[in-house]
């Protein structure tokens, strides 16, 4: 078994609210390969928790008129309770309001000053309080507004300590270049490598407008600052083993995978590398970025009142249907849509008719013909090429899971299912035993048997009870050992007898819960746009400012671009705006411009319009032109610009 030291994370989750469904998909992934990792006989530490500081939490509970620390105590517990509810096997829950932590991170703030990484001075700019973060006016919406939440942005000024971050640019493009895995999936790494490219900054990390944080280290004698929270929130990775106080567990850094969601990438994959260099320490493995979870296609949000409340959907469905369902039902990195007809087709199609129905089937097989007993002694005298093909899907599937792709590894987990039930039909038993092909048949229980073997202890990590189940009906159970034996040294069952058994999961007919259920608050009725007074002068529409800013004009810069089948005026163009994905955007330009001349040219976009389908093709905004009688030329930057540059 393998002896070296896995160190899984979340982030540590923000306590200005309840956990929802997204809270719920990070935990459970980071689960999962915490269990697996413990399997295959690797020392493991899970780490999660919650994040308790900063202007944000401070603003929050004035409003609710709690005591600031009380409210933190009351969200935190309400986190790690459905974290226990929810059966989620971490090894430590970290607050950041802990008197460790915080030793840590001013040990930490200490270390990086007498390394010359921090130094004094003013700062004025556009500070998002719901980010907890400033902003160059360059990447705000209309001037104003948040680029990452949309909310409107303070302009701020005040003493700052800042963190040379500036000077980490190179060191953090050459580790993306030697490691093309330290940000998974590849094309977030691509992401990261754009924006550090496009230059950094220097970091302001404390705060004086607030009081709710890190304080600085006594020496600094300075005690209206407070840590800036995104710097107390990422040393929680090294201070939850104990950097800065009793530093006992820290063999188990560097981590193996931290586990985020997409918009805390920067805060991860630029400033907590770069706060590690400076500390010299060494860097993650992985970090693992994930898509959100959305409802009828837009992202989950309390004021909107679509917000999932995981508790009650696995309440309702079984909290281990739940976690499979959400595992394998979208690619990893990629956005999903929650519904509960996806989820009662997973429920019915893989865990019923598949898993299920083929342990039914060899309880079944064994009790009509064998009084339950089950040997698989002679399996690969028979059934050599099933278990050859079986054994391939198998070897398969580690890497998938380290790798994050969790869909591939639970749909290849599949394929031997697949292969059981296949033979059952192929073989026909109550044929094989009529002809008196006794051993053969047996036989081929045991290859049944073995297959659901291998495949629950394959996917112990994504349903721990259900598969206990299934290894005690087949006379075993799931540990390191037998991991070891039957998965890696191919060893076989030992004989068992089988007993009848209720369906491990039971046909879902309809929708358990009533839509009002499942969000926690009803949607309210969008507001009614206000009327507007069109003047016109000359034949001209005049409209206000106001109006005019509604719209948001982007530059980006065209990376494919490919003639549209069919069509005589229509391309198709993937278009970076610096956003998490390309744009599609279908043109009508292929009279005036080949794909050829536009790929790696800048273009204006109007990045606001609702997504409309041309030729049964999603475009996702509008190129600006200009068309007179001599033809059409698309509206370009003067001068090269940063992508997403708003145009104003």
């Amino acid at each position: 078994m393998s002896c070296h030291k896995s160190y899984i994370t979340t982030p540590i989750y923000y306590v200005n609210d309840v956990a929802h469904i997204g809270h719920a998909y990070t935990t459970i992934i980071a689960d999962t390969l915490a269990r697996y990792a413990r399997l295959i006989g690797q020392e493991t530490f899970f780490l999660t928790g919650t994040d308790e500081h900063g202007q944000k939490i401070e603003e929050s509970a004035k409003k609710k008129g709690k005591d600031i620390k009380a409210y933190a105590d009351e969200i935190s517990a309400s986190f790690r309770n459905l974290w226990d509810e929810f059966d989620i096997s971490y090894d430590k829950f970290i607050r950041t309001t802990d008197e460790d932590h915080k030793t840590g991170v001013q040990k930490a703030f200490s270390t990086m000053y007498e390394k010359g990484d921090i130094y004094k001075d003013k700062y004025q700019g556009h500070y998002c309080i719901s980010c907890e973060t400033f902003f160059p006016e360059l990447q705000l919406v209309d001037g104003e507004y948040c680029p990452d939440c949309g909310k409107s942005t303070t302009i701020v000024e005040e003493e700052s300590y800042f963190f040379r971050l500036s000077a980490y640019e190179e060191k953090l493009l050459n580790w993306y270049k030697e490691y093309p895995e330290c940000i998974l999936p590849k094309s977030k790494r691509n992401e990261v490598i754009r924006f550090v490219e496009g230059g950094l900054n220097d970091l302001s990390i404390t705060r004086t407008s607030f009081d709710w944080g890190v304080k600085l280290p006594e020496q600094f004698n300075d005690p209206k600052h407070v840590m800036y929270v995104w710097l107390d929130a990422l040393m929680n990775y090294v201070t939850a083993l104990g950097y800065g106080t009793d530093e006992k567990n820290m063999d188990f850094w560097p981590a193996r995978v931290h586990l985020i969601g997409k918009d805390i990438l920067r805060f991860h994959a630029i400033y907590w590398p770069a706060f590690l260099m400076s500390l010299n320490l060494p860097l993650p493995k992985h970090i693992g970025v994930h898509g959100w979870w959305t409802r009828n296609g837009e992202k989950m949000s309390k004021s909107k009142g679509n917000v999932v409340n995981p508790k009650e959907v696995a309440d309702a469905y079984g909290l281990e249907n739940f976690r499979y369902f959400m595992l394998r039902e979208v690619p990893f990195g990629g956005d999903g849509d929650f519904s509960q007809n996806a989820l009662i087709d997973r429920i019915n199609s893989d865990l019923g008719n598949d898993l299920g129905n083929l342990l039914n089937r060899l309880i079944g097989m064994s009790g009509k013909y064998f009084e339950g007993r089950v040997e698989c002694d002679k399996v690969a005298q028979y059934y050599q090429a099933e278990l050859d093909e079986v054994n391939l899907s198998i070897d398969r599937l580690e890497p998938f899971l380290f790798e994050l792709q969790i869909h591939r590894y639970l749909e290849e987990l599949w394929r031997p299912l697949g292969i059981a039930n296949k033979a059952i039909d192929k073989y026909q038993p109550w044929l094989m035993i009529k002809e008196g092909k006794v051993e053969e048949t047996m036989a081929l229980n045991g290859l049944i048997a073995m297959i659901l073997a291998q495949v629950s202890l394959m996917l112990h990590a994504v349903m721990p009870k259900t598969t206990q189940v299934i290894a005690k009906a087949l006379g075993f159970e799931i540990t390191p050992e037998r991991f070891e034996a039957i998965i890696r040294n191919g060893a076989m069952l030992e004989p068992f007898t089988t007993e009848r058994r209720d369906p491990l999961f039971p046909r879902v007919e309809e929708p358990l819960l009533a839509e009002k259920k499942v969000v926690e608050e009803e949607p309210k009725p969008p507001k009614k746009a206000p009327k507007v007074e069109v003047k016109k002068e000359e034949g001209i529409s005049l409209i206000g400012i106001d109006q005019f800013f509604q719209t948001s004009l982007k530059v980006g810069t065209i990376i494919q671009a490919e003639a549209v089948a069919k069509s005589d005026k229509l391309l198709l163009l993937q278009v970076d705006l610096g956003e998490a994905q390309p744009r599609q955007v279908v043109a009508g330009i292929k009279e005036w411009y080949t794909p050829e001349e536009l790929v790696g040219t800048q273009v204006c976009v109007v990045a606001n319009l609702k997504p409309a389908k041309l030729m049964g093709m999603k475009s996702e905004g509008m190129l600006l032109a200009a068309k007179d009688g001599d033809g059409l030329c698309l509206i370009r930057p003067e001068k090269p610009k940063a992508i997403g540059t708003p145009i104003k």
